[in-house]
């Protein structure tokens, strides 16, 4: 069929549905660029470039410093300032299809707030607050001399530039990651001077203002405190190394892996989905562009196959949150896990891979029961690419991921300088894969007799070499964008933090869940993680983490210390860090959530509802770790509370592999489905199962077997049950057929 002109003609409803999929993931990728990195996109040439100018120059400074140190403080000032001066440049005062009230009543009385603060258009106060905010900062820098003899006695100019910085810090932070985080910074802020007026357990006697902006502003225990020198050290370099790699195309190259690698199998797409956003996580960290990065390819396809919308959302989604708790960076949170617990960043990696791995595992075999369930078909091989050529065409790419692993496990050198290593043997990639590119095409035009005699050779490879440096040019930007949050977030939480240490907040803390608990140690964990869940909804991962380990991770080490419980500090800061990932999936503010339920077109709700259902395997795992701490192989705990890691080889693949088939079991009770579906005293028999290979001490008392009988014994219910389904589904079918013959 045809037009006049002979063209074939077009359906109307194909197109139709090839621009809406445009539409979805034009929207999806929206909102990465919004929550991510910023949703403007000046036309001003002068003021887009200004934004290129400072993220370029960031992301050098970064790199200068990682390179030659300098003085810690005057580092973090500097880390501020470009943050602060791109959030306001960046990211707009508010949506384009919201305008707030005070806006319009502005508008009224100064023409020049007329302007709106949307993607196109930068407005004049968002300079101001843009040069002011850096200013700020950098007085720190400018002063640093004067401001070290005077600590502690602040003078007019202090305090002055002090209350802009906060201000301007908080209104960044709301731009940047939404209202939760600064409103719980302005409420801890407000705490210092309204404490005498407050309910005996939480009054103090309140501080002067000239004291609380010092300490805020002038000190390293307030906004310039760890977790802001943590994102200066570490962060920044691993977030550009995880930018320039997907600029690189290493993300697609995962992404296809994992496609031709698992897509021939039941369920391709959606296994397919879990090991690719396992493979980018490593490197992102961030759950809402792990789920349109990888969910752009993999929700349509999974939905091709038979999986509803919201559970192609809900898969993707659950996925991707899990990339935030995969070492090595776990978003960010494993550095500064290490610098607030005081211990070696490798021992942090080494206590969070096992529970990565078994969630990420048993989110595969969760896929799998769901395609059992719902009858889901493979994909073609025909329709795949081909596994080998798949891996060796992007073999390169695993090169800077094999010197970061070198230098960091291998040799144990610093997180800075293996990040570092790796970050320069990525830019000496990108700047020669299309050159080296270029002259295989070359080659193989010559072997073919195809190549264009009209062509100039070197203008081709020289092209090739500065579409590499435009890569690396544009990871570089893309990598100080998607810092802006985690500056503006680390540098607000470090309010919140300063608030509690001047203020002893922690004590106060521990005797409200003290009082709530009943001193029922249960309780006392249900109502840390809700604390946990509820706190972190709206809130990057980052932030959560900080505020949880200042105020909640005491509450468990004194609370189970008060009850004759020795916990792992590492177990405990692992346990409410779990909880604050959970905030991405769980609705009403799960963004990770609508990110996959705009690209599967599905409701945000639902597919939210969905993904924390998938998602209760990661919800059991701290209880189970707190209290069987070999999941983290660690062996025992020192009467000082130093940690005794565990070295026997064979001892740890068992505690890994019990630990696995134990929440496999936990899997099927939850989907009613192991080989066949499950009848409800199957389903219950499965949680003992799992329960007995997780906690075998709390059975051991009742049976004559030690703690590894238990687990074994626990491992074998679970399989005795999966052999005598097997068994009768074989029966089953050769009744049939007996049945049907004798039809």
């Amino acid at each position: 069929m045809s037009d006049e002109s002979g063209k074939p003609a077009v359906d109307p409803e194909v197109q139709k549905s090839t621009e809406k999929k445009r539409q979805t993931k034009e929207a999806a990728k929206d909102l990465v660029v919004m929550v991510e990195a910023g949703a403007r996109d000046p036309k001003s040439f002068i003021a887009r470039n200004i934004i290129i100018l400072l993220c370029v120059v960031w992301s050098g400074f970064q790199l200068y410093i990682a390179h030659d140190p300098i003085n810690a403080h005057v580092a973090r000032a500097w880390h501020l300032a470009f943050a602060l001066g791109l959030a306001f440049l960046a990211y707009p005062a508010y949506k384009q299809h919201s305008k707030p009230m005070w806006v319009s009543w502005t508008q009224k009385i100064i023409p020049a707030f007329a302007r709106k603060s949307i993607r196109k258009t930068i407005p004049f106060y968002d300079w101001l607050f843009a040069a002011l905010g850096m200013t700020a900062a950098l007085y720190i820098w400018w002063d640093y001399e004067n401001l070290i003899f005077r600590q502690g006695m602040p003078n007019t100019t202090d305090i002055i530039l002090g209350t802009i910085l906060i201000i301007l810090l908080l209104e960044a932070a709301r731009r940047a990651l939404g209202p939760a985080l600064a409103i719980l910074a302005t409420i801890f802020l407000i705490y210092n001077f309204v404490g005498p007026y407050l309910p005996e357990i939480l009054r103090f006697r309140g501080l002067p203002m000239d004291f609380v902006i010092s300490d805020m502003y002038l000190t390293t225990t307030g906004i310039f405190g760890v977790p802001l020198g943590v994102s200066v050290s570490f962060v920044f370099l691993f977030v550009l190394f995880g930018a320039l790699l997907e600029r690189a195309g290493g993300g697609k190259y995962f992404i296809d892996i994992a496609f031709s690698a698992l897509g021939t199998f039941r369920g391709g797409p959606a296994k397919a989905a879990v090991l690719a956003s396992g493979m980018t996580g490593m490197v992102s960290g961030s759950s809402i562009a792990n789920t349109v990065t990888t969910g752009t390819f993999t929700i349509p396809l999974m939905k091709k196959v038979g999986f509803p919308g919201h559970k192609a959302g809900a898969v993707e989604v659950a996925a991707s949150t899990n990339g935030q708790i995969m070492p090595p960076i776990m978003g960010a949170a494993a550095f500064i896990m290490a610098e607030i617990i005081g211990i070696p960043y490798l021992d942090v990696v080494r206590a969070a891979l096992f529970p990565a791995v078994i969630a990420y595992l048993a989110l595969l075999y969760v896929v799998h029961l769901e395609s059992l369930k719902m009858g889901v078909k493979a994909i073609a091989r025909e329709d795949l690419p081909k596994f080998w050529k798949t891996f060796l065409r992007g073999l390169h790419f695993l090169i800077p991921l094999a010197v970061l692993i070198i230098y960091l496990v291998i040799l144990r050198r610093s997180p800075v300088a293996s990040a570092l290593y790796a970050v320069q043997s990525l830019i000496v990639l990108m700047l020669m894969q299309r050159p080296i590119i270029a002259f295989l095409s070359l080659g193989y035009h010559r072997r073919t007799g195809t190549l264009d005699p009209n062509l100039n050779l070197k203008r081709f490879v020289g092209g090739a070499f500065v579409d590499g440096f435009r890569d690396v040019w544009n990871g570089l930007i893309m990598g100080a964008r998607n810092m802006i949050s985690v500056g503006i977030a680390t540098a607000t939480a470090g309010i919140i933090v300063g608030v509690v240490t001047i203020t002893g907040l922690v004590g106060r803390f521990v005797n409200i869940i003290d009082v709530l608990s009943m001193g029922n140690m249960a309780l006392m964990l249900v109502f840390t993680a809700m604390t946990s869940l509820i706190l972190g909804m709206g809130m990057p991962t980052t932030a959560n983490y900080i505020i949880m380990a200042t105020l909640t991770a005491p509450v468990i080490i004194t609370l189970g210390a008060d009850m004759g419980i020795i916990f792992p500090i590492i177990a405990v800061h692992l346990f409410v860090f779990y909880f604050g990932i959970l905030a991405d999936v769980t609705p009403p503010v799960g963004l990770a959530s609508y990110a996959g339920a705009a690209i599967a077109r599905s409701d945000p709700i639902k597919t939210g509802v969905q993904a924390f259902y998938y998602s209760l395997r990661t919800i059991i795992l701290p209880f189970i770790f707190l209290f069987n701490t070999e999941l983290l192989m660690i062996a025992g705990v020192t009467a000082a509370g130093g940690i005794i890691w565990m070295d026997d080889p064979v001892r740890i693949v068992w505690v890994f592999f019990s630990g696995l088939i134990a929440m496999f079991a936990f899997a099927s009770a939850l989907q009613g489905w192991l080989v066949v579906k499950c009848r409800w005293y199957e389903r219950l028999y499965l949680l003992l199962a799992c329960s007995t290979a997780f906690r075998p001490g709390v059975f051991e008392a009742y049976m004559p077997f030690d703690r590894l009988g238990m687990q074994i014994l626990g491992v074998c219910m679970f399989f005795a049950l999966y052999i005598f389904q097997k068994i009768m589904l074989k029966k089953r079918l050769a009744y049939m057929k007996t049945v049907d013959k004798g039809g």
